[in-house]
């Protein structure tokens, strides 16, 4: 695990696999930091570079003064990137991780060659919604929010069990300041005409017991890529890496041979 000193915001970063392989990037859903992975990784080609950070505000990043842009997370993202040497990666961005993945492919394209657009839109929910999530959060702490949003990440079978706790945990913990910029960064994030103009190999995964982005919502926004592929992950719900790993890495894994990534 390292720490990357960026001046306005220090990222909190780990890399997996092999140092000289194709590079994977992962980033993570609002209100989760870089452990969303962990099940996954293992199960991924040893020869591949696996790399994952914690977005500003979140897991052991810093947590600059909120709000946040949707601009700033992506320059986040790039410069990480760069500071790294990273180029030609393939980029799995899950919820605001994905509209991060989408904002950067359209202005560097020399970063990403392939994006794995997960449970995700190219316009997630409304501005009331966020304004409504945000205020309930500031008043409350995220404490308010966490019992719905267990619902909305998980299907009923995984909230049934143990590990659950740990999850809802994760959430409640991270910094309320950080969970409210980010927040405020989808809020302002439309992302449906640039998205349009993609044409790298794109794999869209959904989960079927989506709560946040339905895979109604996941498909239209692959729809708008150009020769992009479809993957529903049955029983699972917004984080299937959570509760379906070896489906989810089985998805990554064919998707990445299929592009010679690796």
């Amino acid at each position: 695990m390292h720490m990357l000193d960026l001046g306005d915001v220090t990222l909190h970063w780990r890399e997996d696999g092999d140092p000289a392989g194709h590079p994977v990037v992962f980033a993570n859903a609002l209100g989760t930091d870089f452990r969303l992975w962990d099940k996954v990784i293992p199960l991924l080609p040893k020869g591949l570079r696996l790399i994952r950070y914690d977005k500003r505000g979140h897991g052991l990043s810093s947590c600059p003064e909120a709000p946040y842009g949707m601009g700033a997370l992506i320059r986040d993202a790039e410069r990480f990137l760069d500071a790294l040497g990273v180029r030609d990666c393939a980029f799995v961005g899950l919820s605001i991780g994905g509209l991060i993945a989408q904002g950067l492919a359209v202005k560097r394209l020399d970063q990403i060659r392939a994006l794995v657009l997960s449970n995700t839109a190219a316009k997630i929910g409304t501005p009331q919604l966020w304004a409504d999530r945000i205020a309930a959060t500031r008043a409350g702490g995220i404490e308010v929010i966490a019992d719905a949003t267990m619902e909305r990440w998980f299907s009923a079978q995984f909230r049934a069990g143990a590990e659950v706790a740990a999850w809802r945990n994760m959430l409640t913990r991270q910094p309320v300041q950080g969970y409210t910029g980010c927040a405020h960064a989808i809020a302002g994030a439309d992302f449906i005409t640039p998205t349009s103009g993609l044409t790298l190999p794109t794999l869209a995964i959904a989960g079927s017991e989506d709560g946040s982005t339905p895979p109604d919502m996941v498909r239209e926004m692959a729809d708008l890529i150009k020769g992009s592929r479809f993957e529903l992950v049955r029983g699972a719900g917004h984080l299937p890496p959570v509760e379906k790993p070896a489906e989810y890495a089985q998805a990554l894994r064919s998707f990445l041979s299929s592009i010679g990534h690796g």
